[in-house]
């Protein structure tokens, strides 16, 4: 397999003096294992390893866990949400009490979510047209107003080291004209958001949307690629189709992004989805399902999935997985697990949530080992055997708006 070392670093140039460099962040691919990359990213609160999984800490926190506790199973760096922060407890609180880092005393990176998925998920409470999206609140009923420029001052005032423009997800399954409408307005707001940011310490991430719709998919990409932003995003994924759709679809729409700039996939998924991306080419990923997950009594293994709340574990004394050496896997059992469960003690929530990110970060730590050693196709055959008869369907969130 062709391995290829030191590709040129790209970021973001601007008056923050920052690693001896003039950029928000700075990112580097230090190998190639066909399209998989291993690269580092820098920002302006530490380094970032990639391939990379972010927890989803939608309303300043990684649900049940403390900051530590995510730190500790090997999180680098977390997402947040300019919708749900705005409503609650509000950008200009956050920005006054020093920032979303020392509000939520995670002193790592922070990438920020602009509400656009919002968009999507909130349906049936949004109105959008060009001048952006109008939001009736899910919690009293009152009237958020998110313009390209206002979902780009929230992400300022948070200060989250990455900040992602606004964009207008369309479901699976959109007509092309919906697509096209989706592709023309996500352009138009791009550009808005990238004259409207500038915060000199944080860098600004397109998002590319054109569905399943490789032609538009490519269109948008080349349109956002004459802005010149520091990242790229893939949205408008995991929002209906069909897993097979989505893992044919990703090679080429990453090949569209430029190489040596980060990209995330926005959204997605489950440990098939992200070996799937890392494959394609893509370095940055995010999910609630870990967590989710793990509120519901499913823990992710080296084997597939468990339902704890299954009669089965209730007399099992071995741990989730005898390959993780996390809290959970080191002191109790399948069995104790069953009893919180069944008890309904929060303990089990907690502790089958810090199992999940456990799991998918060291995931993407061995996805990255194998991408160094040039050997990912065969780490990646392998570690899917195990899944290949689990139903499709039993890791996949059911509420995709529920925590973002």
């Amino acid at each position: 397999m062709v391995r290829q070392r030191g590709v040129v670093l790209q970021g973001e140039r601007c008056d923050f003096c920052f690693y001896n460099e003039c950029m928000s962040i700075r990112f580097v691919i230090e190998a190639t294992d066909g399209a998989a990359r291993a690269g580092r990213l820098w920002t302006p609160h530490g380094e970032v390893e990639t391939p990379v999984f972010m927890p989803v800490g939608t309303q300043g926190t990684i649900k049940g866990l403390l900051p530590e506790q995510v730190r500790a199973v090997g999180a680098s760096i977390i997402l947040a949400n300019t919708y749900h922060l705005t409503l609650r407890p509000g950008d200009e609180l956050i920005r006054d009490l020093g920032g979303l880092h020392r509000f939520m005393h995670w002193d790592g990176p922070i990438l920020t979510d602009s509400g656009g998925f919002q968009v999507f998920s909130l349906a049936t409470l949004v109105r959008i047209t060009d001048q952006g999206a109008t939001f009736r609140s899910h919690i009293d009923g009152t009237i958020l107003e998110l313009s390209p420029e206002r979902a780009v001052e929230i992400q300022e005032n948070l200060g989250s080291d990455i900040a992602m423009v606004l964009d207008e997800c369309p479901p699976a399954g959109a007509s092309r004209e919906q697509l096209q409408q989706a592709v023309r307005r996500t352009l138009v707001w791009a550009e808005r958001c990238w004259r409207r940011h500038q915060r000199p310490d944080q860098a600004l991430f397109a998002i590319v949307q054109g569905g399943l719709d490789l032609e538009l998919r490519r269109q948008c990409a080349e349109a956002l690629k004459a802005l010149d932003f520091p990242g790229y995003a893939l949205g408008g994924f995991s929002v209906g189709e069909t897993p097979e759709q989505m893992h044919a679809a990703l090679p080429e729409c990453a090949s569209f992004l430029p190489a040596d700039k980060p990209r995330y996939l926005m959204g997605v998924g489950r440990p098939q989805d992200l070996l799937a991306g890392i494959a394609a080419g893509i370095d940055m990923f995010d999910c609630v399902l870990p967590t989710r997950n793990g509120r519901n009594a499913q823990a992710f293994t080296s084997q597939g999935v468990l339902r704890l709340r299954n009669a089965c574990h209730r007399w099992d004394p071995t741990p989730l997985d005898p390959t993780c050496d996390c809290y959970c896997c080191r002191h109790f059992s399948r069995a104790y697990l069953h009893h919180l469960f069944a008890a309904e003690e929060m303990l089990g929530p907690i502790l089958l949530s810090l199992h999940n990110l456990a799991f998918y970060l060291r995931l993407m730590r061995q996805a990255r080992e194998a991408i160094l050693n040039g050997t990912y196709a065969e780490f990646q055959a392998q570690y899917l055997l195990p899944w290949e008869h689990q139903d499709a369907s039993s890791a996949s969130p059911s509420d995709p708006g529920k925590d973002r």
